[in-house]
């Protein structure tokens, strides 16, 4: 892909975006569905169209420490070393998450936080300003697609755009997860 069909790809999703819209994505793990991690609205369709109630499972992408900072109110020292030594992609689940979709905070007031290395993704988050949804592209208790072409047609005909990068290598696996408190506890959930 050229950089300038790269630049088209990037401004038809962040279009689709600020309009309150959901997309299909490649991340720096899998295929994902993504919105504007502050619009509650657009979380709330990403839910329906996975058939799931509530926050679990979906994930905020970053773009950098200075984003992961101002949508946490603590980040925990600990944090910035599991990042920094991560052999992948690794999301983190943070206490006490601030300036996202209401209905994007578990129950439990945590939000799970990754800051992405995918050149798409971090130039999609830093256009549009704000972190981005992400949550696998199948229907909630489904296994997650290992490729674009395993995506289902109801996923791929829920979203209002599907971002043109099917070529794309992602992982096709998901990120590793740690939850860490405030209080300095870590308990890796997935590796």
């Amino acid at each position: 892909m050229t950089p300038e069909e790269l630049q088209i790809e990037l401004d038809k999703a962040l279009t689709i975006l600020k309009n309150g819209g959901i997309i299909l994505y490649p991340t720096d793990t899998v295929w994902g569905i993504g919105c504007d991690a502050t619009n509650y609205d657009a979380v709330t369709r990403i839910n329906k169209l996975k058939k799931r109630k509530g926050a679990k499972d979906l994930v905020c992408l970053v773009n950098n420490y200075s984003m992961l900072e101002r949508h946490v109110d603590n980040v925990p020292n600990m944090a910035y070393t599991i990042l920094d030594i991560a052999v992948k992609p690794t999301t983190i689940i943070y206490d006490d998450p601030a300036g996202v979709a209401e209905n994007l905070i578990a129950d439990n007031n945590t939000l799970a936080i990754r800051v992405v290395k995918n050149k798409f993704c971090e130039k999609l988050i830093r256009y549009l300003k704000r972190p981005l949804v992400s949550t696998s592209a199948n229907i909630s208790g489904q296994p997650s697609p290992k490729s674009f072409k395993k995506i289902s047609e109801e996923i791929i005909k829920g979203v209002d755009y599907v971002v043109n990068l099917q070529n794309e290598k992602s992982q096709s696996k998901p990120s590793t997860i740690i939850k860490l408190s405030n209080t300095g506890k870590v308990e890796i959930i997935r590796e």
